[in-house]
């Protein structure tokens, strides 16, 4: 079971959505009569679902009336064919709400796929995948929900739950250490503290600064990668190696065999597919 965030973090997010999606007037809803119906959301391809709680909410915001069964559950696996939700009552309520749902839940469900893919790809490296802050803005929290429906695990969710100091940040600093120092001077101590290096030498000045927390390799080959394992094994630090850029699936597991702790991809929230759901009334 996976707990998504509370409604009340998102729900006025949907109305905007909503509001956005019906304009002045849905005349082509209102042509049609308003009767009672069953509508059926179903999958029309293998997937991993996300997003079941926000198209409760959606519905329920368009028509309060409406009454909805989730027949499946976020995180869980679904086969073309399978039916994930139906909703039962007013005709007009369903299709002011449709649009707008099904692009969330197929939008939500193709991170999670991707996400699940990836993580499939690891089983047994002891690697995790992780997200990126690479995300859609105004649906970055329910874009991160949906990594973890798939199995994945979350970096920073805002600038204040880390210390991330990218290349940028080291050379406005004037380098590791005194970014480094800079950071845990400004930081709280609960606050970890991570670097991203583009070379071994970068990597060894890590491991001699005890505030470093982890490490980001950034666009390493996979030999660079195996050297960055050792070098910090040899140390006797325990800090976590996390592996960035050009992370495809087909690249997934050799990377993860490395034996870094983490792989992030910025692509499972900025270039995953949406899967394909569709209702149908009657």
């Amino acid at each position: 079971m996976f707990h998504p965030p509370h409604p009340e973090t998102y729900r006025d997010q949907l109305r905007t959505f909503l509001r956005e999606d019906w304009g002045t007037q849905d005349w082509t809803t209102a042509a049609v009569p308003d009767r009672p119906m069953l509508a059926r959301v179903v999958a029309k391809g293998d997937l991993v679902l996300s997003g079941l709680p926000m198209a409760l909410e959606v519905f329920h915001i368009a028509d309060p009336s409406l009454a909805v069964t989730l027949l499946a559950s976020d995180g869980q696996r679904v086969s073309k064919g399978a039916e994930v939700l139906r909703v039962d009552g007013s005709s007009h309520g369903i299709l002011l709400a449709e649009r707008v749902m099904l692009n969330l839940l197929q939008r939500l469900s193709g991170t999670a796929t991707l996400t699940r893919k990836f993580v499939d790809a690891i089983e047994g490296t002891g690697a995790r995948i992780l997200d990126t802050r690479k995300t859609t803005p105004g649906l970055k929290l329910l874009e991160k929900y949906a990594v973890r429906c798939g199995g994945g695990v979350n970096h920073r969710l805002t600038l204040g739950d880390g210390v991330l100091l990218k290349e940028n940040h080291l050379a406005a600093a004037g380098g590791v250490r005194a970014a480094v120092e800079a950071a845990r001077r400004v930081a709280p101590n609960l606050v970890k503290i991570e670097v991203e290096v583009e070379t071994l030498g970068q990597l060894k000045a890590c491991l001699d600064l005890p505030d470093v927390d982890g490490v980001l390799l950034d666009n390493m080959a996979l030999e660079q990668m195996r050297e960055a394992v050792a070098l910090r094994d040899r140390s006797g630090r325990r800090l976590f190696l996390e592996a960035s850029g050009n992370l495809t699936l087909d690249r997934a597991r050799a990377v993860a065999e490395t034996g870094v702790d983490f792989l992030s991809v910025g692509a499972l929230t900025h270039s995953a597919p949406a899967v394909d759901l569709s209702l149908r009334m009657g």
